[in-house]
């Protein structure tokens, strides 16, 4: 009985500890983000943009977003603060998209942008020949784990 107790509270220090390194693996290494003042001259020549929010549907506390993102013919950049996690990648959509069921149906019709490697600030560079009129929806997703974190109508 012992050895079971013992085995018992090794596993599930070893879990707790497995996924705190999973939370803050992501922090540890996050490279610096692009200055305010780079980020505020995509937002002053921005021809689309929306806003992160903490309320979408299959956003909850490990997984969400909040700010504003802005979006020039050939930049995207966000300004706010994203929930920390690993392998974040950055999609455009046709359609709106607020929960993981959606995403999984339309990420065939989504443009993948690039990786989200900061949570403050980031900016990121649109494949060339981008239409942004065929798209209405910014998308975060953790590739990794299958993760909805946030999205954002842009108009």
């Amino acid at each position: 009985m012992r050895k079971l107790i013992l085995l018992c509270t090794h596993l599930a220090v070893g879990a707790f500890g497995f996924g705190l390194g999973v939370y803050a693996l992501p922090i540890l290494i996050e490279p610096e983000s692009p200055s305010v003042n780079s980020v505020q001259a995509v937002t002053e020549k921005a021809v689309l943009s929306g806003e992160f929010t903490k309320d979408r549907q299959d956003s909850d506390f490990l997984h969400w977003g909040e700010g504003i993102v802005s979006i020039t013919e050939d930049t995207i950049a966000f300004e706010g603060e994203l929930a920390p996690g690993p392998d974040y990648k950055l999609y455009l959509s046709p359609s709106y998209v607020e929960t993981e069921v959606a995403f999984n149906e339309l990420k065939s019709t989504m443009l993948k942008v690039g990786d989200v490697k900061t949570f403050d600030r980031f900016m990121l560079n649109l494949p060339q020949g981008t239409d942004l009129t065929q798209y209405n929806t910014v998308v975060i997703w953790c590739e990794t784990f299958g993760e909805f974190i946030t999205s954002a109508k842009i108009k």
